[in-house]
């Protein structure tokens, strides 16, 4: 099913189904149950709503915390909103780790990374973690897609190393997450991806009354053109996979997509800050799958040693090919010869010859005259 999408009564513009009000002039959208065939209300009363005015992060706090802090930037600065109707989810994914599963994560996660400090993982103290459920976008469609190609794959006879190849892909995608937080970067939301969406519920089954819950910032109008580019990328790997074969380039699809539709979900984040050594960092896990992805230090004494080793080896091949060098130049080679020898045993070739190779030997002169 297609997303409903009306026109304004008075201004004619375009009015999405969870609009409230027409973005254009202000009227009021007309009332769900106003609209042939339309779904349930798509809308929900909000309570606690709190403001941050560090990272603008507007959500839904549990309604239990006695010091509020913004879980995305660590601010205690909340500014207290009015209950509020929002745009209701359709489905709510139930976290599956627990606080101390999640730490455990955080603390492998933050083990890992050669260019990391070694002691990162036991001395990082972790200062906050919020369960917070964070809105996405669920996109689905089919396309129809026209490609062209280059393969490497030539046919016999063909004198170029590249063959243009051409055809017609039909696909249909499901489980497209796009993130709708106003506090994460899209490659953050990303990065935690993907979710098992089948084990969704019912927003009546799930509590949010008593957990953070960030309200959606990004609309399904502004959504859905990062859903296309999504889709022209998949489809763009799909048909050089399945209809290139050996390497390819010049990939180009004319991508048209079809019943788009899409729903509003809530997806569970743990969202941890940690400090090491007076500075602090960022932390997010997929509270379903356990997939991470953060802020973490570098090491500047394996850079500085990394850096030492280089220029030793440098220094070294330098000292061994003056001393070669010098020793041919003592065996009586001119110096062109000398040098175009170390060059060699260097590994670089072409571009330098002797001048015997370059001057042709006596009698092969007076055969070329003849």
């Amino acid at each position: 099913m297609c997303d409903l999408i009306l026109k304004c009564e008075v201004c004619g513009s375009l009015i999405d189904e969870e609009d409230l009000f027409c973005a254009n002039c202000g009227t009021e959208a007309p009332k769900r149950e106003d609209r042939e065939g339309a779904p349930a209300d798509s809308a929900r009363v909000a309570r606690h709503n709190f403001e941050c005015s560090g990272c603008g992060a507007s959500m839904s706090y549990d309604a239990g915390a006695e010091a509020l802090r913004c879980p995305f930037c660590g601010s205690v600065d909340m500014h207290q909103k009015q209950d509020a109707r929002i745009l209701a989810p359709s489905r709510v994914v139930p976290f599956q780790l627990s606080r101390e599963e999640a730490e455990a994560a955080m603390r492998g996660w933050l083990g890992r990374g050669f260019w990391r400090p070694g002691d990162l993982a036991r001395e990082a103290n972790v200062v906050k973690m919020t369960p917070v459920y964070v809105p996405y976008w669920v996109f689905e469609a089919t396309t129809h897609t026209y490609w062209t190609a280059d393969t490497s794959q030539t046919p016999g006879g063909a004198r170029g190393d590249w063959y243009p190849l051409s055809g017609e892909h039909r696909g249909r995608y499901a489980g497209l997450l796009i993130g709708a937080s106003g506090a994460l970067a899209p490659s953050e939301t990303a990065a935690i991806c993907p979710f098992d969406l089948g084990a969704g519920r019912a927003p009546n089954e799930v509590d949010l009354e008593n957990v953070t819950v960030e309200q959606f910032s990004l609309a399904r109008k502004y959504a859905r053109p990062l859903a296309r580019q999504g889709l022209e990328q998949s489809e763009a790997a799909t048909c050089e996979s399945r209809n290139v074969p050996g390497r390819a380039r010049n990939v180009h699809v004319n991508v048209r997509i079809e019943s788009m539709a899409s729903e509003p979900v809530l997806l569970p984040v743990w969202i941890m800050a940690y400090r090491y050594r007076d500075r602090l960092f960022r932390f997010l896990l997929n509270g379903q799958t356990g997939r991470a992805t953060g802020q973490a230090p570098v090491s500047l004494k394996k850079i500085l040693i990394a850096v030492a080793i280089a220029v030793l080896v440098l220094l070294l091949l330098l000292l061994v090919a003056g001393g070669l060098l010098s020793q041919a130049v003592g065996q009586g080679l001119d110096v062109h010869e000398a040098v175009y020898a170390q060059l060699a045993w260097l590994g670089v070739r072409g571009g330098m010859a002797t001048d015997a190779q370059r001057a042709p030997s006596g009698p092969a002169s007076a055969t070329t005259r003849t």
